[in-house]
């Protein structure tokens, strides 16, 4: 029997064609309408031409574009109020007249005006930060502070489980919600697919308040696979923040046997800076939910200065008309004088940041990146090789970390500034998922993470050109055939 007869036999003999012009027309409004990154452009249509039934199925599942689509509002007032302080902090910048607390922050006042005008992400500079590169102390701190919660907890995870540290944090949660405590957990609907439904009602059932971002919109099937929240945030009385990379699962306390000690960065802050992971938290409970929550002053307690760290929040996400995440690593990289350290499961760079990353190299400039030695996402992987092979050719160091999985998303630069938050090196969380990062511009920070750093290569094997150079053919189709997708992957 030939292909046709046999579509012939199962659908109606117009439905090829139909399907055919439709696959069309959405190629051309790829191409027209959407202004898509011509790289993934290119990308749709070579899938839509190849594939022409499947690659449209595929683009209904990845491809949807939210650029133009305005998803997070404020209030009136709340949005007259941001604007005025953004417009009073970009006068002073520009003027020159801005009471910097140290020179640092002075040094570097291009970053923080980039990042103001590109997010409005506004600077404080009265903060205190704690760092946690192991699970254990992470979440030994959280429990203590949540223990703690007087007003309100907001809590907002890609990944939350039901195993035994997500059921441990639920419990946790339903006791403090019967204490009065006012909870509200947000959660994504794809990353958390496998929260138990009995935890949630058990935490409703206490008083808590539990949404899912982008929900599926059929039981137990979400196409909406891109535009997730990546995000990690909690907030407890308006005065802690916690922002990183460690989810909610046992495999981020090192008891996963695929993937061992998992190592990642996160932030206990207190400070000015927590009053803006307040904002980013309502802003995306308020698009999730129907409940929505004012900006109110109780979730912005007066606080008294804690330290001295300046710190800028910065978002990013597909509803966005610039990548503002990416560029600020990039204007990291071009600020480098001394060296670039950087530590990322996904090392899939768009022409923009590679060649930033490879003139900094050419430069002089040590640049030094860590990536894991065991993919959790075979073509992402394979990516990740082929872009690190191109560095290693501009003499960068490449490390290859052994001691488990490396989950942390942190770049230093010369004892001074860095960023640490939830977006990876890639094109999805550049472009497709939603983000957060918090740049940090303090001496005593940067150096600590630079020490981190170092002595995670104690615990790597570095990788040579000698070495890349020496990889199988088989590796070699690998990586091809992976960096072919990494516009979409």
């Amino acid at each position: 029997m030939e292909v046709n007869d046999f579509f012939a036999g199962i659908m109606p003999p117009y439905v090829p064609t139909v399907l055919l012009v439709l696959n069309i027309l959405l190629a051309m409004a790829i191409v027209f309408l959407e202004r898509r990154n011509i790289t993934a452009t290119w990308a749709w249509v070579m899938i839509l031409g190849f594939i022409p039934i499947v690659g449209f199925i595929l683009y209904l599942i990845f491809g949807q574009n939210l650029s133009k689509r305005k998803i997070f509002t404020w209030d009136k007032k709340s949005k007259e109020y941001i604007k005025k302080i953004v417009a009073n902090q970009r006068e002073l910048l520009q003027s020159h007249m801005f009471d910097f607390h140290n020179p640092i922050n002075k040094k570097h006042q291009h970053l923080i005006a980039m990042l103001l005008n590109n997010d409005r992400a506004i600077f404080t500079q009265d903060n205190e930060v704690d760092l946690f590169i192991d699970g254990r102390e992470k979440f030994d701190s959280l429990f203590q502070d949540l223990e703690n919660a007087k007003h309100h907890i907001h809590m907002l995870y890609y990944i939350l489980r039901s195993d035994e540290l997500g059921t441990k944090l639920g419990n946790l949660l339903i006791k403090k919600a019967k204490e009065g405590v006012k909870i509200r957990l947000l959660y994504d609907d794809m990353g958390s697919r496998g929260l138990s439904r009995k935890l949630v009602k058990s935490i409703r059932a206490a008083g808590g308040e539990v949404e899912a971002f982008f929900p599926a919109r059929f039981p137990l099937v979400n196409l909406r696979l891109n535009y997730r929240n990546h995000r990690k945030l909690v907030i407890i009385d308006g005065s802690i923040g916690y922002i990183g990379g460690f989810n909610v699962g046992d495999e981020y306390l090192g008891l996963n046997e695929k993937f061992g000690y998992w190592r990642d960065t996160h932030l206990r802050v207190k400070g000015e800076a927590v009053h803006h992971i307040q904002s980013r938290f309502i802003l995306d409970w308020n698009q999730a939910s129907k409940h929505d929550i004012s900006f109110k002053g109780h979730y912005y307690p007066p606080v008294s200065p804690r330290g001295d760290v300046g710190v800028q929040i910065v978002s990013s996400g597909p509803d966005s008309q610039w990548e503002q995440i990416k560029n600020g690593y990039i204007k990291l990289i071009l600020s480098a004088e001394r060296y670039i350290y950087i530590q990322t499961p996904y090392f899939i760079p768009d022409d923009s940041l590679l060649d930033a990353l490879r003139i900094a190299a050419l430069s002089g400039v040590k640049v030094k990146i860590m990536i894991p030695d065991k993919p959790d996402h075979p073509f992402v992987y394979w990516a990740t090789y082929s872009y690190i092979g191109e560095l290693l050719k501009a003499g960068a160091d490449v490390y290859i970390y052994e001691n488990g999985f490396l989950h942390a998303k942190t770049i230093v630069i010369d004892d001074e500034i860095a960023s640490v938050g939830t977006a990876n090196i890639d094109v999805r969380s550049f472009r497709l998922n939603f983000e957060v990062n918090a740049f940090l511009y303090h001496y005593k920070t940067a150096m600590k993470l630079a020490a981190i750093f170092e002595d995670d290569m104690l615990k790597s094997k570095k990788l040579t050109r000698e070495i890349y150079d020496q990889r199988s053919y088989y590796i070699r189709f690998k990586e091809s055939i992976s960096r072919l997708l990494s516009p979409i992957l």
